[in-house]
């Protein structure tokens, strides 16, 4: 049976799955307890159409690209299956690095050639296929990151560049530097967090043709977990009666069939580790999403009807 999960056109020659696997809790999951795990979930990923897995230098402590690559290297014939996306330029106080004495963000020419280097090694891998720019740094010098993506992309060792938790105006800064363009902002939307939507954001990507990478389409499980969440409770109650309709294992998968509906067609993070709600994602791939079932889950988290 074919996956209802389609692709994303990001850049000439890549291609990403329309629901991407984040790695993000990957150290701090309970379901994963070793490297076999690890490789269980990929497959499972794999298997279902998300080949786009997503990490960062310091998920995990700075260890989780580590993890991953500890299973790819028992299975290396996994690698041509999947797109690898990682972040670099925070820079945190951890025993990983003590040479960082404040949390802070760097956007110097050496420090993204180094995480490079340093995500290679720890994921096993020869290329990234695309780098982001974790988060914008006040100190960044436009020019010095487009050196270094230059001199990135002629040695082969990444792919195609983006950014996350960049404005419009920090995008196109970094662009007018650029010779080719960036493929993606990586940023947070759910139906508990719109400002993407609202801000210039989405119309940015539509604009530009680009796909926008989303972290947190869940709200960080806050419509599952909450007490006392005026706007999760709100929700609730729509999103089953959504799930009902459109016949979604869960309100999770209403939730993510919501932001798929948007026209900068997005590709939503995945965060769990369990590989049953990976299958059921999908499922949210299939949904064809009335325009006024959508407004209703928008009102719904607005909290006041349109204007």
């Amino acid at each position: 049976m074919s996956s209802p999960v389609s692709r994303r056109h990001m850049a000439k020659d890549l291609s990403f799955s329309q629901l991407a696997w984040g790695a993000w809790r990957l150290r701090d999951s309970t379901d994963i307890k070793n490297v076999g795990d690890i490789l269980a979930l990929i497959h499972a990923c794999l298997d279902a159409g998300i080949t786009t897995f997503d990490h960062a230098d310091i998920y995990g402590g700075y260890g989780c690209e580590t993890y991953f690559g500890e299973a790819l290297a028992k299975a290396p014939e996994l690698r041509k299956r999947m797109e690898i996306v990682t972040k670099c330029d925070v820079a945190l106080v951890k025993d990983a690095r003590p040479d960082n004495r404040i949390n802070h963000y760097n956007t110097s020419k050496a420090h993204i050639l180094a995480s490079v280097e340093d995500s290679l090694r720890n994921l096993t891998t020869d290329s990234i296929d695309m780098l982001l720019i974790h988060r914008p740094d006040p100190l960044m010098i436009a020019d010095e990151v487009a050196d270094a993506f230059n001199t990135l992309r002629q040695s082969g060792k990444v792919r195609h560049f983006g950014v996350s938790n960049f404005t419009p105006s920090q995008f196109n800064l970094l662009q007018s530097r650029l010779d080719s363009p960036l493929a993606s902002n990586q940023v947070e939307c759910s139906v508990l967090e719109l400002a993407p939507i609202f801000d210039g954001t989405f119309d940015q990507m539509q604009q530009k043709r680009i796909h926008p990478m989303i972290w947190s389409p869940l709200g960080g499980a806050r419509l599952f977990n909450a007490q006392n969440d005026v706007t999760a409770d709100r929700l609730r109650p729509v999103l089953e009666r959504m799930r009902d309709k459109y016949n979604l294992p869960g309100i999770a998968e209403v939730a993510i069939a919501w932001l798929l509906r948007l026209p900068c067609q997005p590709v939503p993070v995945l965060g769990t580790m369990k590989t049953h709600r990976i299958i059921d994602a999908t499922t949210s791939c299939g949904v064809q999403f009335d325009r006024q079932d959508w407004f209703e889950i928008l009102v719904a988290a607005q909290g006041h009807p349109v204007p």
